[in-house]
């Protein structure tokens, strides 16, 4: 059986509930959802669509970082948008961020995320 470590980083907010902000099982890792918190406050960071995308990337970024990978490393996210009408600028701060790297994406428009975040991202890397 495959060894499941959880991943903790304070440079990215604290699981909100009874989950693991990334799990590790054998070379891949699993990252749990993040909204644009700002692990510093707490707090939404203000600035809509494209501010929570910047932050939930960086949350994840730190994730990803202490799980010991990184974007590149990334063969599959997964985007829930409160509005697909926040597709275009969404995607804009995704693409400036992730570069030249493309994982396969999933985008889906969701009735509500946790604590009315725009948009929350999960992904799933390869070690």
């Amino acid at each position: 059986m495959t060894e499941k470590i959880s991943v903790h980083t304070d440079q990215a907010p604290p699981a909100a509930g009874p989950y693991s902000q990334a799990i590790k099982a054998g070379n891949l890792v699993f990252t749990a959802g993040q909204i644009g918190f700002d692990p510093k406050t707490g707090a939404f960071v203000e600035g809509g669509i494209q501010a929570q995308t910047r932050q939930v990337l960086a949350n994840l970024k730190a994730v990803l970082a202490a799980a010991g990978c990184e974007f590149t490393d990334v063969v599959k996210t997964t985007v829930f948008l409160k509005d697909m009408n926040d597709f275009a600028a969404m995607n804009e701060v995704y693409a400036e961020i992730m570069g030249d790297h493309r994982p396969a994406r999933s985008t889906v428009e969701v009735a509500r995320l946790p604590r009315d975040a725009h948009v929350e991202i999960e992904m799933i890397a390869v070690l």
